[in-house]
């Protein structure tokens, strides 16, 4: 029992501390004053007022104690975020007490041992009674955003003291990277290099793809007439996509410390491509150092390249890092269409992190960054 002692005090610390409010500090010191009064004169008048002070004190923490009690949370966060843009997230608190209502609410999200204040107040909230919270959350770095918990603070009744109560109420999202505009003169080369090429597919165009059976929700303008006189049976009809274009962007994660920021810019800048490409009806792909996604469109294969981009990991250089000359160095091997490549790192003569290096089919972008 004494070995778990220490545990024990430790998780009390975490999941309960107070701390003594400016008001409180004058209320203590006036407290001892009367104190000191009371003895130093005996008298009785001093006493009363002493014991009347030091009841406030202790009603006040077993109050406090109250309201922090027996509270029940349930979270709800987006699955994708983006950083630096507000999105809504929703915290669910309900009294589990069945006599005493809670007053004087503080919410704080905890993240990596942090109080983090989102501006959430619960003046009242009465025995048996829930309440919706919601409120904007940021997230100023990509990655995985953690919360460990919930910390619930009160000053009722008094504010002499400020009590906090932990609740683990864990809650992860994941923050793809910021999205920002692309310059003209990407985009001009972008357009430039675009590389038609005829995919066999059905979709909007003027060429026949295939006849099928009529199906509820079908466009009566679709219906083919002639095959659908000759089989006694509604057919319709469906037409090829015109061309499409193709893009691959390669962003090589190997790059020293010293380029970490830059890296960072990297993989916002191929986030900020990809986002115009799956806007524009590209069919594209994403080599991410040497992993490659498989070519695909759609709000589908949008949404888990940006997954993958939030939770890519720059990979520091070997110690006898040689870089390939040719063609294979910046432009892998793809299977037709536009080349996008976004380098942080040039290679070991790359010594001071300047800007990015941004090829389209093998031909420099000058000055490969964001419109701020």
């Amino acid at each position: 029992m004494p070995l778990q002692s220490p545990s024990f005090v430790r998780r009390m610390f975490r999941h309960r501390s107070t701390r003594v409010t400016s008001v409180g500090i004058q209320f203590l010191i006036l407290t001892l004053a009367i104190g000191a009064a009371a003895i130093n004169t005996g008298n009785n008048l001093f006493y009363l007022l002493l014991a009347m002070m030091l009841s406030l004190i202790l009603v006040s923490g077993i109050v406090a104690e109250y309201c922090l009690r027996r509270l029940e949370f349930h979270r709800h966060l987006p699955d994708l975020l983006f950083v630096n843009e507000p999105v809504t997230a929703t915290l669910v608190v309900r009294n589990r007490k069945s006599r005493f209502p809670s007053f004087s609410l503080k919410v704080f999200d905890v993240s990596d041992g942090r109080d983090l204040d989102r501006g959430v107040d619960v003046p009242q909230l009465p025995a048996g009674g829930s309440r919706l919270l919601s409120y904007p959350l940021i997230a100023t770095r990509r990655g995985r955003l953690q919360l460990e918990g919930v910390r619930i603070a009160t000053e009722f009744p008094f504010g002499l003291f400020m009590k906090k109560a932990f609740y683990q109420v864990e809650g992860t999202a994941v923050a793809c990277p910021e999205i920002k505009p692309l310059e003209d003169h990407l985009l001009r080369g972008l357009h430039a290099s675009g590389q038609e090429q005829s995919v066999h597919r059905r979709g909007h165009g003027s060429d026949l793809y295939n006849l099928r059976l009529y199906q509820a929700g079908d466009d009566s303008r679709s219906i083919h007439w002639p095959t659908t006189a000759r089989t006694s049976q509604l057919t319709v009809r469906e037409t090829e996509a015109e061309d499409q274009r193709r893009a691959v962007v390669h962003l090589p994660t190997i790059a020293p410390v010293s380029h970490d920021a830059l890296f960072e810019r990297a993989v916002s800048l191929t986030a900020s491509i990809v986002h115009y490409l799956a806007h524009r009806g590209y069919l594209f792909q994403l080599l991410l150092g040497t992993s490659r996604s498989s070519f695909g469109q759609g709000e589908a294969h949008y949404f888990e390249l940006l997954r993958v981009l939030a939770l890519c990991e720059r990979s520091a250089p070997p110690t006898q890092f040689v870089l390939s000359e040719g063609p294979s160095a910046d432009c892998p091997e793809v299977e037709g269409g536009t080349l996008i490549v976004v380098r942080s790192w040039r290679g070991p003569e790359d010594v001071k992190a300047e800007d990015l290096t941004l090829l389209i089919n093998g031909e420099m972008v000058v000055g490969a960054s964001h419109v701020l």
